[in-house]
């Protein structure tokens, strides 16, 4: 539904791909239950800093993007919009517009869920960025 963006060398070293690659491994052939955001998390440095997005799928299991910054480089989940009407749809994949700045989760009758990412790989590639995303089991 999207074709694959592709950066110039100055601006990704490939994190930016490998980050959708995760979450399109964690979430395709499943269902959103819920997507909201989690609980304030400290940085690395300690300060408190904007809640991970917490998507809750059908299987059971809790995928989280979780905001990275390192000196100047970043990337940051802006906003998200849930598009209720149609979760009930399995999720066939998920693309990304805009240099990777509007992440697109969707179905077969479109985006289910869409992300505003703000990035930058900062001076190219000394610094970390790109989402930390892991995927936990529900507890019962």
């Amino acid at each position: 539904m999207y074709a694959d963006e592709v950066l110039g060398s100055d601006d990704d070293d490939g994190t930016m791909p490998d980050n959708v690659d995760t979450l399109r491994d964690a979430v395709v052939g499943h269902r959103i239950v819920k997507a909201e955001a989690g609980e304030m998390v400290k940085s690395r440095w300690g300060h408190l800093e904007r809640a991970p997005l917490v998507i809750t799928l059908d299987n059971g299991k809790r995928v989280e993007l979780l905001n990275t910054d390192d000196c100047c480089a970043y990337t940051e989940l802006e906003s998200f919009l849930l598009h209720p009407d149609r979760v009930d749809h399995i999720i066939t994949g998920v693309g990304t517009t805009d240099g990777y700045t509007t992440w697109h989760i969707y179905a077969d009758m479109g985006d289910v869920l869409e992300l505003s990412v703000g990035r930058s790989c900062g001076n190219p590639f000394y610094y970390g960025y790109g989402f930390d995303i892991s995927v936990t089991e529900l507890p019962d």
